[in-house]
């Protein structure tokens, strides 16, 4: 019967006791009549110390002819160090290899982007992955957290939809048992049916957008979380906003800082965003723009040079506010101050990350958004039960959708959204 396995996390709370590590060899060095063997198992990596003298010949040797990666189980007993990251270190007493790792393809050289990605299965597994999917894994628990403890109910959307919903351009097409359908673009318009019979609903999970893109900010498979809210107006969307990205933000400084210390992140960007966020109108933030030098004109939506040039302008987040309607989704209210403009809101990260959250007041009157439809040109028929939300009870609401990958590359200071999902897929990359 093989030994109970201790974590390496919990290895403070066994200092003086005998522990089985059951886990990977991270990195090995020998000076004489010691080896050191920096082993991981997921939960961390602790230094376990070899000394020739302690252990039997054939444990000794086949410390020596351990490699990069393989997999290995130690026993040894606890030992406090100072001089170890985790305070820890383990003196080995036993030594038993488990999997060999021959010629691990991924070594301490530098290597290019594409050859990485090629063997994302295996980069995973670097300190620095490591991090990123731990700052995700952090964000998406407290993305849940702040949904569930203020009242909103998970409301599933389907991955098939028969229309398009942020436009028809960037479909995912696929046979249906002989109907056109498409990958989803969004769940928001099926949150809206949940928010008329719950209040408060969200939805969680991968959304798919055919954009040609190549830029740092784009996947085509990526994961949105889209809260919808009924009788919520524009400011009650911004409001909800700026809570939701405060929760974020302070749970990954509270959970997360040797991961970003990993990752060589100024925390203090972190730290400096507090609450209330700047909120500008669109029209303003031409002007800032143009101001700034970059030519921008009235009545396109904010590409990622505009958007990165008005960020890095703040320390917290702002809210840009009422963009043309011309430039949003069909579903967009009209701003009844202003027949040009719609209710809705993008949310710019800053440090130059730009657009993190995308939303607003969506349009509850009935023969408003049949004309919006018309005027887009898509089918109405496909819209019959969306159309219902109007005829039924009707109210006004709205919300929006948060996009994770993005929301990581800021939390973590990247430059390139890929690596804060385990298996990025890519106009170019679909493999592993």
């Amino acid at each position: 019967m093989e030994p109970k396995q201790t974590y390496i996390r919990d290895i403070a709370q066994h200092e003086g006791q005998t522990v089985t590590l059951k886990g990977w060899l991270y990195n090995q060095r020998s000076s004489g009549k010691l080896r050191f063997l920096q082993v991981r198992d997921g939960t961390g990596t602790i230094q376990c110390v070899i000394f020739r003298k302690d252990v039997d010949p054939d444990h000794w040797e086949a410390a020596g002819a351990l490699t990069q990666e393989c997999s290995l189980m130690i026993t040894g007993e606890v030992r406090a160090d100072k001089r170890s990251a985790i305070g820890f270190e383990v003196g080995v007493q036993s030594l038993t290899p488990v999997g060999p790792s021959e010629d691990y393809p991924i070594t301490k050289k530098e290597h290019g982007v594409h050859f990485l990605m090629q063997r994302r299965h295996l980069w995973v597994r670097s300190s620095r992955q490591q991090a990123i999917l731990r700052i995700r894994h952090t964000v998406v628990r407290a993305i849940r957290d702040f949904l569930d403890d203020n009242g909103f109910l998970l409301y599933d959307a389907p991955m098939f939809t028969p229309n398009a919903v942020e436009g028809t351009s960037t479909l995912f097409a696929t046979d249906y048992f002989g109907r056109q359908a498409y990958l989803t673009q969004s769940g928001q318009l099926y949150q809206e049916s949940g928010a008329m019979a719950f209040g408060k609903v969200y939805c969680f999970g991968p959304t798919f957008r055919a954009e040609k893109s190549k830029t740092r900010r784009h996947l085509t498979e990526f994961w949105m979380v889209e809260p919808e809210v009924a009788y919520a107006d524009l400011d009650d969307v911004m409001d909800l906003e700026e809570a939701f990205t405060l929760a974020i933000v302070q749970r990954v400084l509270d959970n997360n800082r040797a991961d970003l210390e990993v990752l060589e992140r100024d925390i203090s960007k972190l730290e400096a965003i507090k609450g209330p966020f700047p909120r500008i109108s669109y029209s303003e933030a031409v002007e800032r723009i143009n101001a700034l030098g970059v030519k921008k004109e009235w009545g396109g939506d904010l590409g990622a040079e505009e958007e990165t040039v008005l960020s890095e302008q703040y320390d917290t987040p702002i809210f840009v506010h009422r963009y043309p309607l011309e430039v949003k989704a069909f579903y967009m209210k009209t701003d009844p101050d202003d027949a040009r403009l719609s209710l809705s809101v993008d949310m710019l990260a800053p440090e130059g990350y730009g657009e993190v959250i995308g939303g607003g007041q969506r349009e509850d009157d009935l023969d408003t958004l049949l004309a919006k439809i018309h005027a887009h040109e898509l089918p109405p028929e496909v819209f019959e039960w969306y159309l219902d939300l109007r005829r039924y009870g009707s109210v006004p609401h709205g919300g929006f959708g948060l996009g994770l990958e993005r929301t990581v590359t800021w939390m973590c200071g990247l430059h390139h959204l890929r690596e804060t999902i385990p298996f990025p897929r890519l106009m170019d990359h679909l493999e592993p």
